[in-house]
């Protein structure tokens, strides 16, 4: 059996982890368009589903230049900021800024001769982030739809979020009440929601934290664009 030295050993492995590596950052490098894509499609087809638009990665592009008019930002105060990209704009690095520091993105579609008001949401789940998209009508209070979406929500319990059916939930629902006021909409246990109320939704049987994490979701996201709100309102 034939042996070979230390000093072959170490330059041999030294050639094969570095052409291994090459190889694994070209293919990186070659990929990063495509999977950039896949993400900007993927974002699209949610912003589409939240005002109950259906797409697929083929029509996605296409039907979002078809009904989302326009995208832009705002601060705290409901100003617009100006040299703002309202897609690039990452939820999760924002909200963990200053609330009068964030770029909160807006988009607006048009449907039905009417205008919507999406606005993306971020939040934390049982086992990781939860997200999602609800768009207002033009009220600028009631839910006109939403989509929700999970990292690793327990199947069958908490991972229901991203259902039509707990979804169409919200549909109707108000983020404002008679007076003006900002109430958001509140996720309630299983079963104990008020089915005449236009603040609440049923939660998920067994998903409770999840539904929690839904709840403040909503309240901390939406609340971000009070004064916004209010502002068009005028």
């Amino acid at each position: 059996m034939r042996s070979y030295s230390n000093t072959y050993i170490f330059i041999f492995s030294s050639i094969m982890v570095i052409a291994v590596a090459a190889i694994l950052s070209v293919a990186a490098m070659t990929l990063q368009p495509f999977q950039k894509k896949n993400v900007e499609i993927n974002k699209k087809q949610n912003i589409l589903t939240s005002i109950n638009i259906e797409s697929t990665a083929t029509n996605a592009e296409e039907l979002y230049e078809k009904y989302i008019k326009e995208g832009y930002a705002v601060n705290s105060k409901g100003e617009l900021k100006e040299g703002v990209d309202a897609f690039s704009i990452d939820m999760k690095k924002e909200l963990a800024k200053p609330l009068e520091e964030r770029s909160l993105p807006i988009f607006v579609s048009s449907l039905d001769e009417s205008t919507q008001y999406i606005i993306p949401v971020y939040g934390k789940g049982l086992w990781g982030p939860i997200w999602g998209y609800v768009s207002l009508e033009s009220d600028l209070s009631t839910i006109y739809g939403a989509n929700f979406a999970h990292k690793g929500e327990t199947p069958g319990l908490g991972a229901e979020i991203d259902t039509k059916s707990f979804q169409i939930k919200f549909f109707g629902k108000q983020i404002f009440n008679e007076n003006g006021k900002f109430v958001s909409v509140s996720v309630l246990k299983g079963g104990t929601a008020d089915p005449n109320s236009k603040y609440e939704v049923d939660g998920i049987s067994g998903g409770t934290i999840t539904g929690n994490g839904v709840d403040a979701m909503l309240k901390d996201c939406l609340s971000s664009y009070e004064s916004y709100f209010k502002n068009i309102k005028k």
